[in-house]
């Protein structure tokens, strides 16, 4: 990832508290071969998304058609997936999209957007609004909506 994409997804992430921490799992991409469908490419990755899940998470799939929320809908969820007691896994699937296992697997569904995001920008913007969604819990001043 770009530099601009690590300085902006780690400056993010230092300002949650512990309660809170943003943990950045990669999975690399699978390599493409002539023969490789989106389909298999998918498969191929999901069983590694799968395995990276921690046991008893709340997984959350970032997908388009997933439910959207304002800053203070979000921070609710947020205080919400703080109260299970469990790891909240959020799964963003790669350049094909998540597998349906992913999605099946999912206890929910969220979208950033109706656009189709960049990864790189998918990173920053994640991380940007769970800790605008955590200041809203938190009373810092940080996010200023009306």
């Amino acid at each position: 990832m770009p530099e601009w994409v690590q300085d902006g997804f780690g400056e993010y992430a230092k300002r949650l508290p512990p309660e809170c921490a943003l943990k950045l799992v990669e999975i690399p991409a699978e390599k493409r071969g002539k023969t490789s469908s989106a389909e298999q490419l998918r498969a191929k990755e999901a069983e590694r998304i799968k395995a990276a899940i921690p046991k008893g998470a709340h997984v959350i799939a970032l997908e388009v058609g997933g439910k959207s929320w304002s800053t203070e809908q979000l921070s609710t969820q947020m205080q919400r997936w703080m109260r299970l007691g469990s790891d909240v896994a959020l799964l963003v699937g790669g350049p094909d999209g998540l597998d349906a296992s992913c999605r099946d697997l999912a206890n929910e569904q969220w979208s950033l957007s109706p656009l189709t995001l960049p990864h790189p920008l998918v990173r920053v913007v994640l991380a940007e609004q769970l800790y605008r969604a955590w200041s809203v819990l938190a009373g810092h001043p940080y996010h200023r909506g009306g």
